[in-house]
């Protein structure tokens, strides 16, 4: 019974090991996620605060606000669009609904690679510019400013 716990206890570890080699990025993120006490919300104002104090990584977290929009209108659009196809011609509810999150999943899609392409957003460390501004949030609201 105990090698049975040990053994499932290792292949849990496996798995665990398998996916955070696959996901690396998250640990980028890991000081400003799995906190205590959660940062506080911050504002546009002091996003835009951000922008104006980093000039390496300011314009960057712009652009990358900027593609947010082209994922918005996208998402939108593909819903929309599929859910009204598909009530069109089946005018059936959940057929519609699925439509409409299926088409807002995939219109995302496709606003994040227009937003990639038009804003040149792959030229850019993006990941980079947020952990940034993760920094600088947390040493301005602990007072180290």
């Amino acid at each position: 019974m105990a090698t049975e716990g040990a053994s499932e206890q290792s292949l849990l570890q496996g798995i665990k090991d398998f996916w955070s080699e696959r996901f690396r990025i998250l640990d980028s993120y890991h000081p400003y996620l799995r906190r205590e006490t959660p940062l506080p919300s911050w504002s546009a104002a002091d996003v835009q605060e951000f922008i104006a104090s980093d000039p390496l990584h300011g314009p960057v977290l712009k652009k990358t606000r900027d593609a947010v929009k082209f994922l918005a209108v996208g998402g939108i659009v593909g819903g929309l669009s599929t859910a009204a196809f598909a009530w069109k011609y089946s005018k059936s509810p959940h057929g519609a609904a699925l439509s409409l999150g299926a088409g807002a999943v995939f219109g995302m899609s496709f606003g994040q690679e227009i937003a990639n392409h038009s804003l040149q957003l792959y030229k850019l460390d993006t990941m980079a510019a947020q952990v940034k501004f993760m920094e600088w949030w947390q040493k301005k609201t602990q007072g180290h400013f």
